[in-house]
C-alpha cells in the first residue's frame, strides 16, 4: 500500500504550471505582435513663415481674388485656379464657374454704386444669351431709330457714347467692343434691347445671372451703371472681374483691343490703366455717386512661374488716389508672391518612438511648392498616420494635407529611418508588453 507524500504533490503542481507557462510564454513573446510605436504630431518651422498681406485701399471698398497660378518646379509645370476658357461662352442657365473667395478685402462691406462696372455685367449676360464662337464676330445687328435716339440722349447729357445711326449694321462683337472698350452707354442699352427685347427684361435676366453665379450682394437696375442703385460689394466685383477674365470673348478683346470698325469709326480703349505695373483693366469709370471705379486683373511672374489675380476698387475719390492705391497693391504683390515651399522635402510632421528605444520621424518625401501669395498664416496641416510596429527607411507611413491660397495640397509622409524588430532577447525580457500587444490585436 502506497503512502501519501505532500511534497511530491507540490512538485507536480509547480511543474505543471511551469510547463503550461512555457507553452504560452514562448509563443506569446517570440511570435506575437510587437507593441505599436507611439506617434506625436509636430509642426515644422518652414510652415510658420510670416505672411505678407496685400496692401488694399483705405478708400471706398476693394478686394482681390486668386484667378490662376502656374508653378514650374522639379516635378514639372502645374497650373491651378479657375476653369480655362472654352471655345464658346457658357450658358449660366446650366453652368456656374466658381471663382474663389477673395484673398483680401478692405473698406466697407456694403454694396456701393459701381458705375460702368455694370457694363461688364451687361456684356457677360448678353454673351450668355447670345454666345459667340471664339474667333468669330457673331450675328449682324441692324440698329434702330431707338438706338440712334439713345446715342443722341447720352451725347447731349455728356455721358460716354459712341456714334451710331439708324439702319447701321454692327456685329455683336463690334457692339461689345463699343460697350467694354469704349464704355458706351448707348451700346449698353442697344445690346440689352437686342438680346432681351427691352432694358427692363434685361435687368430681370441680369439679376438672375448674378444670383446664379454667387454674386448675391450685387444688383443692377439698368444696363449702364449710371443709376446709383446699380451697386455691388468689392467681394462680388472682384469675383466678377475673374468671370470676365476667363470669358473667351471678353479676354480676347482685352488682350488685343482692336477698335470696332463699323463704317470705319474707331472706339477709344477706356479700360487700359497702369499696364506697366502688370495690370489689365476691364472697366474704368467715374460718376458723382460712385467715385472712381476700376475692375482689373494683374499678374506677377518670374519668367517660369506666374500668379494672376482679379480685383475691384470702388468708391475711389480720384484717379490720383486710384493710381497710388494700385501702385501700393502691386508693390505688395511683388513682395508677397513667390515660390512657397508649401510642403518641403524633409520636413517632419510626426515623430515615432518604440517601446524598445528605436525612434524616427515622418517626413515629406517630395516637395510640393506653389507660386502663390501667402497673404495669411497657413491653416494647420491635417496629418493622417498608419499604425505600425516596424518599418523600413522610406516606408510610406501617412499623408499630410494643407491649404494654400484656397488650394488643397497633400504629400506622402516617409519614415526617415528604420524602426527594426528589437530581437529575441527584448521580447523574452518584456512579457507584459508582448502579451498586452497580443491582447490589443
Amino acid at each position: 500500500m502506497s503512502s501519501f507524500r505532500p511534497g511530491r504533490l507540490v512538485g507536480i503542481s509547480v511543474g505543471t504550471v511551469v510547463i503550461l507557462s512555457l507553452g504560452i510564454y514562448g509563443p506569446a513573446t517570440l511570435l506575437g505582435p510587437l507593441p505599436r510605436v507611439t506617434a506625436t504630431t509636430v509642426i515644422p518651422a518652414s510652415t510658420t513663415a510670416a505672411p505678407t498681406p496685400p496692401v488694399l485701399s483705405a478708400n471706398g471698398a476693394s478686394a482681390i481674388a486668386v484667378l490662376a497660378a502656374t508653378t514650374s518646379d522639379a516635378s514639372g509645370t502645374i497650373s491651378t485656379g479657375t476653369a480655362s476658357t472654352s471655345a464658346t461662352t457658357t450658358s449660366a442657365a446650366t453652368t456656374s464657374t466658381a471663382i474663389p473667395e477673395p484673398l483680401a478685402v478692405a473698406g466697407t462691406a456694403q454694396a456701393l454704386p459701381m458705375a460702368s462696372i455694370a457694363k461688364v455685367v451687361t456684356a457677360l449676360v448678353v454673351l450668355d444669351e447670345k454666345p459667340i464662337v471664339t474667333g468669330e464676330s457673331g450675328p449682324v445687328v441692324t440698329l434702330t431709330a431707338a438706338d440712334f435716339q439713345s446715342y443722341l440722349d447720352y451725347d447731349k447729357a455728356g455721358a460716354r457714347s459712341v456714334t451710331v445711326f439708324a439702319d447701321e449694321q454692327w456685329t455683336e462683337l463690334e457692339l461689345l467692343q463699343g460697350l467694354l472698350l469704349g464704355s458706351s452707354n448707348n451700346h449698353a442699352d442697344s445690346l440689352a434691347r437686342w438680346a432681351f427685347g427691352s432694358v427692363d427684361a434685361y435687368v430681370v435676366a441680369a439679376n438672375a445671372w448674378l444670383a446664379h453665379n454667387g454674386l448675391a450682394d450685387t444688383a443692377v437696375v439698368d444696363a449702364t451703371g449710371l443709376h446709383d442703385a446699380s451697386a455691388g460689394t468689392a467681394t462680388d466685383l472682384a469675383r466678377l472681374a475673374g468671370l470676365a477674365a476667363i470669358d473667351p470673348i471678353v479676354s480676347a478683346m482685352l488682350e488685343s483691343p482692336a477698335s470696332a470698325l463699323a463704317n470705319r469709326r474707331g472706339v477709344q480703349n477706356t479700360t487700359s490703366y497702369l499696364p506697366e505695373e502688370g495690370i489689365t483693366g476691364i472697366s474704368r469709370s467715374y460718376t458723382d455717386a460712385a467715385g472712381v471705379c476700376f475692375l482689373f486683373t494683374a499678374e506677377i511672374s518670374d519668367g517660369a512661374s506666374s500668379f494672376t489675380f482679379s480685383g475691384a476698387y470702388i468708391g475711389e475719390p480720384s484717379y490720383d488716389a486710384l493710381t497710388a492705391d494700385l501702385t501700393a497693391l502691386m508693390a505688395s504683390a511683388r513682395t508677397g508672391v513667390g515660390p512657397l515651399p508649401v510642403l518641403a522635402a524633409g520636413d517632419a510632421y510626426a515623430t515615432f518612438e518604440s517601446a524598445w528605444g528605436d525612434d524616427a520621424s515622418a517626413v515629406v518625401g517630395v516637395s510640393r511648392t506653389r507660386y502663390a501669395w501667402q497673404a495669411a498664416s497657413p491653416e494647420a496641416a491635417t496629418v493622417t498616420l498608419k499604425d505600425f510596429t516596424t518599418a523600413r527607411t522610406g516606408a510610406n507611413i501617412g499623408q499630410v494635407q494643407l491649404s494654400v491660397a484656397g488650394e488643397k495640397l497633400s504629400a506622402a509622409l516617409k519614415l526617415d529611418q528604420a524602426i527594426n524588430d528589437p530581437g529575441v532577447g527584448w521580447r523574452l525580457l518584456h512579457p507584459v508588453m508582448m502579451i498586452s500587444a497580443l491582447l490589443d490585436q
